[in-house]
């Protein structure tokens, strides 16, 4: 992705079952799946969005905006909307 291109591609916190879907249309191989755990490669990443295409669980997400404002992880996520779970 070029040095001034935003990320714009997010993975919902706590909503990937690890599929693998995504991975496999990925044509930059740009997303890291682990056994209980999936980033962006951001340097990677060319906002393609094949992935968000691919992913039938909808937890890959596009934003015009990009993604900087948006929570990484769940714990991020429970404690921007008050819940502690």
């Amino acid at each position: 992705m070029p040095a001034n291109s935003p990320l714009m591609i997010h993975i919902v916190p706590g909503k990937c079952d690890f599929c693998g879907c995504c991975v496999g249309v990925c044509p930059e191989d740009a997303i890291e799946l682990m056994e209980s755990k999936i980033e962006i490669i951001e340097e990677r990443c060319t906002n393609c969005r094949k992935c968000v295409w691919a992913c039938p669980w909808e937890v890959i997400e596009f934003h015009r905006e990009g993604v900087a404002h948006l929570p990484s992880t769940l714990s991020a996520l429970n404690s921007k909307d008050g819940s502690s779970k």
